[in-house]
């Protein structure tokens, strides 16, 4: 018989000794679709988070500096409006409080007598507003972005226009319908309500108009300027 060559066994310790600790292995780093790690994500989506956010800003910037010169454009032809209506509600009204003097005067005669008195009318002259300003500012919705007071106040002083005209129309209508030729009291006596309440009317809107001129100047970074001009 052949005699069968001795393999060497390696010796193992098993004794396990305390001062050997296995190396720790150090976590590769994760990586996703396309070979991108995590922090790249991160800064990625950061970046453009930012991004949207510097968007959104410049646009809100942008849509208030509009709203700004809307308002600015707006109030400077409020400005102009409003001079333009007070000139002629400052040049009718002593005409128009006259007037009503006159014909209630015509009403205190007896009716013999008032053939022979001249009331003297040079028509009825009611005062014509200019309204462009407030119908583009209402299109364009610029009370919106203009001080709140402010524009509840240019509410206010274009409702009594309104009222005024109104009444304006209502009394030439009658001239139409009853003309002075045809019936002379009857159309005095309309002519005579309607100066009653415009002779009050127009004073009114005078304050107004002188209130709310200084404060459209301020509003437009304009100093202190005569009501008048």
């Amino acid at each position: 018989m052949c005699a069968m060559p001795e393999v060497g066994v390696p010796e193992v310790d098993t004794r396990g000794g305390d001062d050997e600790k296995p190396t720790p292995l150090s976590a590769p780093p994760v990586h996703f679709a396309g070979g991108k790690s995590l922090f790249r994500i991160v800064l990625e989506v950061a970046l453009i988070g930012l991004g949207v956010f510097l968007g959104l800003m410049g646009e809100q910037w942008r849509e208030r500096s509009e709203h700004r010169e809307l308002a600015e454009e707006s109030l400077r032809r409020f400005q102009a409006e409003i001079r333009t209506n007070r000139a002629q509600v400052v040049a009718l009204k002593d005409y128009h409080a006259d007037m009503k003097k006159r014909i209630d005067a015509y009403f205190a005669l007896d009716a013999s007598k008032r053939t022979s008195f001249n009331v003297g009318m040079r028509g009825i002259q009611p005062a014509s507003f200019e309204h462009t300003a407030w119908d583009l500012a209402m299109a364009t919705q610029a009370l919106s972005y203009m001080d709140t007071h402010l524009a509840f106040a240019l509410s206010r002083i274009y409702g009594v226009q309104q009222d005024y005209s109104t009444l304006s129309g209502g009394v030439l209508q009658a001239m139409y319908l009853r003309p002075p030729a045809q019936d002379l009291g009857a159309f005095l006596q309309t002519v005579a309500l309607y100066y009653s309440d415009v002779v009050l009317i127009e004073p009114r809107l005078i304050a107004m108009y002188d209130e709310i001129l200084p404060q459209v100047d301020r509003a437009l970074g304009i100093p202190g300027s005569a009501v008048g001009q």
